[in-house]
Formats: C-alpha cells, structure tokens, sequence
C-alpha cells in the first residue's frame, strides 16, 4: 500500500513467525544439509502444528503489543486442535514476544541506540493510543449497529472482488508458458501498482485546498505555541503554508493551514488511523478528503491483496473501516452539532471510526473474539469494549450472508484441503442434514490395499502407478477367512523401505521373517531425501525378474491404530472426527471388517461433499450418476472452482 511502514505487513510477520516456529522447532534444514541430533522429539506433525500455532500467535502479539489477543487468534482462527496444554504453551510464547518487542523498542529506533533501556513508555507501546475515553450512551449502540452492517457488507464486496481479481490475475500468469516471463510479469504489476500509488499520493492532494487550523483546533492554539509546533509535527503540511503572530491583546495566533487529503494519503497508515481515531477533533476532516481516501484505499487494497507486494492487510482493513467510521461520525455532528455536555459526547468521529475499524476487520476476516480484544489493547479503549463487540459481531453475521471470509477463500482459490469446523451442504436452496447420510456416500471405493507379506515386485509398481498418500493393510486370520482390514501405513513410510534391500527375503510357507525390523525413526521422515535414486530403485523392482520372487514383511511397520469406521456409519460424526483428529485418509469397512473404501481430506470439501450428495439424491442409474459426477468435474476445473 501507499508507503506505508513497516507496521503495514502484519499478515506476513505472523506467517513469518509461523514458519519461524515451524524451523526453530525442527532445527534442520535439507537446503543447508544442516541436521542437528537435539529436538528430535518434536519432529513429527503434531508438535510441529503446535510450534505453528504458538508461532503465528508470537506473531500477532508481538506487532500489535496485544498478547492476549494473540493468544485468542490462534485459538479462533489458527488451531484446529486446541487443549489446555497448547493454550498456557502459547499463552507463554506470546507473552515472551511482547515483552521482547516492548524491551527493544524501549531503547533502540531502527538500529539506532536512544537509551532508556527497559522502560516502556506508553504512548509508544500502545499503538493507537486513544487519551480521551468518552462516557458512552444507550444511543451510541444504534450506530453501531449501522456501522456493524455496513462494514458486513463492505467486506463481503471486498472478499468477492477480490478473489475476482486474483482469479484474473491466476488464469493471465497461467497463460504465460515460460517461468521467467511469468515472473517478469509478476514484478511488472508490483511496479505498476508502486507507480499508480505514488502517482495518486502525490498529485491527488493538489486537488484539495488548504485548511485552516484555526478553525479546526482555535481552542487548543491560543496562548500555547508548544501545542502549535506538536500539531505542526503531527499533520502534514503537503504545499501549504502557515505564519505566527502576536495580536494586539498579547495573545500568540496562528494561521497555520494543512492538507487534508495529503494527511490521509501522503502519510503513513499507522499515522493516518492515528489521526482517524483521535478524539476531540469532529471537523478536522471533511466529507470530501474521507470519501476520496476510502474510495482511493478499497480499490488499492483489492487490486494489492493477493499480488507479489509484500503489504499485507492489517493496516489497509483498519485504515478504510476507520475512514467511514468517521464519515458516520461526522454526519451524526452535522445533525446534532459538536456536544460538549458528558451525555452527548459520545457523538464524536473518533469513536465510531475505531469502532468502524472494527466492523470492516471483522467484515473481511470474520474474526470476533481475538479481533476485539486486540481492538481494546491497541486502542486502550475499554470504555467503548461494548460497542466494538457489537459491531463485530453484526458484520460477522451480515458478511456470512454473503461469502466466507477473505483467508478462507483464498485457501479455496489456492486449493488447499481445509475443512470448516462444520461442514454446510446445500441443495436446492436448502440445507442439508449429513445426519441423514453415511460414510458410504462420499467414500472412494476400489482402493488399493497392501498384504501384511507384499510382492516387491508388485509393491514398485504400485507406488510408481499412484500418488496416493498412504494404503490400507490387510490379512486372513485363517485360510479360509476373507481378508481383514489390520491397519494403515505412509507411502513415505514404504518409499524408505524400498531403499534397505537387506530387508527383503524370499518367499516361505510360514509367516515368520529372520530379517530384524527397522527402526521408526529410520522409516518416518517428512519427505524423501533423494527422489531421484527412488525412481531409480522402483524402475529396477519393476523390470528385474529377480525382485518377483522377493518379499517384505509390513507388519513391524503398519499403524495398527489406524482409524476405521462402518459403511453406514453418519457423514456428520465422520467430518468432525476427520477433522478433529487431524487425519489423512479415513478406511471405511464393512460389519465383517473388511475393506470397502476410503475417505481422504478432499473427499469432504464443501463442493465434492455437494456433488456427491447431490448425486445420492438424483433417482438415476449410478452409471449416469458417475458420469455426471466426472463431467461437473472437468467443467469446474475449467471455470477454476474446483481443483
């Protein structure tokens, strides 16, 4: 966004922070050949998500100096696994991240050391700072309300056209077949953007005259020439000039004049929500300067969100709910005049531009509990805590009308596998009850399952055949059984061990084998360290006749807890225990415990679930239901929907 500072990239510090977590806590890198023997303990998926979510949370408290809001983040929006462990383990982290922040900054600006080390001043610890609490009134809750609509709707429009705009620009970079011209192409649009910024920043001002600041603070300038050099300081001047003098009645006066548009535009976006929030100054800005920098800001953060700009939307999101936060404000003091008895001073443009900050927030990013308490930390505005929650809540509820929130659709956009904390169907404009459905309806049947005894030579083609995840196991308890299903395991987990041959033996009559197992920590690894030599090693299994008569014994190695659920067992539980237990792959069998299919994490997004469901409740023949299924298919996966 339009030069704004570094406090303008708190989306990317908190993934920073989360991939941070994520590195610190593995202390390994395959790129540097770096593998330290220490932490070896925390290398599997479950610590490492925990390490993300303390990270992201780190993140979050470290840049709005808000550690319980950081803390409440995680736990709204981040985690998918939350316990009373993780909590106090976060809750600790982002405590450690605030005071770390709040200790350097005390005493370094940049680089540069300015002393007082260790002591935490106020004003620049608490972002925006608000001064002045106002005493609230039963009234203020009706705009409120407005502002709580109006920013559920704004961030629904801004959710849609933004995806929109990254559709285009996905479909344009796609289309351009050579990597470094898409790459070009992607520098290019960073530059157009940084022009068309500068450009509008710089020369839209010149467009808007100069306003008096007597008018706006005639109070505050008289007889105190210490309050003029601050204000001075504080607005932006653009081209506009300003004189001091002495009046015949001794009193110092000023006719200092500034930009408004320039204050707005030209600087930074911390400073301008600074100004926005600010009370006490109900005609500092005009209709015309606001509505031209919420216009101004909405597009730009659109067009911004999703491009090779590093920007993020923290900034942009407060900056243009506070901009018609105030703009509601300041209507309500041209119909009711600035008061300044206590029970009316709750009709400021202060106020409702942090509580206009607020509704667009949570419009966009649906964030209610942690986003409200941020708001209070960085404002340090409790007084009005009743009115931000209302507000947030309002434009949660009016935004889910419309869309999901901005993150969630760009993890569909991106095609990542996330689930929902409940799963909505619809069909025919009306929602479905998955109570009412089985695991049998949106499994994968025909799956592929491996014997406790596997062929090498069979095991290799599989493997270099498919791109599954990981295969069930099965076995005969006795001869004349049908073959049950006995656990789950990793195609990782199979990769590593084609690669110890000494593991293989020749076929026996019994089911007993002289090699010794390998160990877990030899065979559980987080992705393969050469690929090359694996397609070797697969090509040569499949092609050397001598590997048809070798073997490997599975069963040292399988995940004998695997889960595994009845056909006709509820689509609803089957979504929430896939979910809450973080899994991969769902083995779905039958009352005798054999295999009859598999659910895997994309099998339960919303758009396969609709279809598969839709198609449970079509009276057609399952040949035509499949194929209809197969054609929606290919024609999402042209429009782009679905991946």
């Amino acid at each position: 966004m339009n030069n704004l500072p570094k406090e303008c990239s708190q989306l990317y510090n908190v993934t920073f922070s989360a991939l941070l977590g994520c590195g610190l806590s593995q202390l390994q890198s395959d790129t540097l050949g770096v593998h330290l023997p220490i932490f070896t303990r925390f290398r599997n998926s479950a610590d490492k998500r925990s390490f993300i979510t303390a990270g992201a949370g780190a993140g979050i408290a470290s840049v709005f100096r808000a550690p319980i809001g950081g803390l409440l983040f995680t736990l709204e929006e981040v985690s998918s696994f939350w316990d009373i462990r993780l909590a106090w383990q976060t809750f600790f982290c982002c405590l450690m991240a605030t005071f770390t922040t709040d200790l350097l900054s005390s005493s370094l600006s940049g680089f540069v050391y300015r002393g007082h080390f260790g002591f935490f001043e106020a004003e620049k610890r608490i972002i925006f700072w608000v001064k002045n609490l106002l005493d609230m009134n039963v009234l203020a809750f009706i705009p409120t309300i407005l502002l709580g609509m109006l920013g559920g709707l704004l961030g629904a429009l801004f959710v849609s056209l933004n995806i929109k705009i990254n559709k285009l620009r996905m479909q344009f970079f796609n289309s351009i077949p050579k990597l470094y011209l898409r790459k070009t192409s992607k520098l290019l649009e960073t530059v157009l953007i940084l022009v068309c910024t500068t450009t509008v920043t710089v020369y839209l001002p010149y467009f808007f005259p100069c306003t008096p600041v007597m008018s706006v603070r005639n109070y505050q300038l008289r007889n105190n020439s210490g309050i003029i050099n601050q204000f001075k300081r504080e607005i932006s001047q653009y081209s506009c000039s300003s004189s001091t003098w002495v009046g015949p009645d001794g009193v110092r006066y000023s006719n200092q004049t500034f930009n408004q548009a320039a204050a707005l535009l030209v600087e930074n976006g911390k400073q301008g929500i600074t100004y926005l929030f600010k009370r006490g100054t109900h005609e500092e800005f005009g209709y015309a300067s606001l509505c031209t920098a919420l216009a101004f800001y909405f597009i730009l953060s659109c067009w911004t969100a999703g491009s090779a700009v590093a920007s993020g939307l923290v900034i942009p999101m407060l900056y243009t709910g506070a901009l018609y936060g105030r703009i509601i404000g300041l209507i309500l003091v041209s119909i009711f005049g600035v008061q300044t008895n206590e029970y009316g001073a709750w009709i400021d443009p202060g106020l409702f531009a942090a509580i206009g900050a607020a509704s667009f927030f949570s419009g966009v990013s649906r964030l209610t509990i942690s986003l409200t308490v941020i708001m209070v930390e960085i404002t340090n505005d409790v007084q009005s805590l009743l009115l931000i929650m209302l507000a947030v809540m309002v434009a949660k509820m009016v935004g889910d009308l419309f869309n999901a929130s901005l993150y969630s659709s760009f993890l569909k956009l991106k095609c990542i596998p996330y689930l929902d904390v409940e799963p909505f169907v619809r069909h025919r404009r009306k929602w479905l009850n998955l109570e009412l459905f089985s695991a049998r309806d949106v499994m994968e049947p025909g799956v592929q399952v491996l014997h406790l005894k596997e062929n090498i030579a069979s095991l290799a083609r599989l493997l270099a055949s498919t791109s599954h995840g990981g295969f069930p196991v099965v076995c005969r308890p006795k001869p004349d059984h049908a073959e049950v299903f006995q656990g789950t395991i990793k195609r990782l987990e199979l990769c590593m061990l084609l690669e110890n041959e000494h593991i293989f033996e020749p076929e026996t009559n019994d089911e007993s084998f002289s090699s010794s197992p390998l160990s877990y920590e030899k065979i559980t690894v987080e992705k393969l360290p050469n690929l090359s030599r694996l397609t070797m090693l697969l090509n040569r299994y499949t092609t050397d006749p001598r590997y048809q008569q070798l073997f490997i014994n599975l069963e040292p190695y399988i995940n004998k807890s695997a889960m595994s659920i009845q056909a006709h067992f509820s689509l609803q539980r089957t979504y929430i225990i896939f979910r809450t237990l973080g899994l991969r792959h769902l083995t779905v069998v039958d009352p005798q415990n054999r295999v009859v299919g598999v659910i895997t994490r994309k099998d339960l997004m919303p758009f396969p679930l609709e279809e598969r469901l839709r198609l449970q409740l079509a009276p057609q023949s399952p040949d035509a239901a499949s194929g209809i299924w197969l054609e929606r298919q290919k024609t999402s996966a042209e429009t782009g929907d679905f991946c």
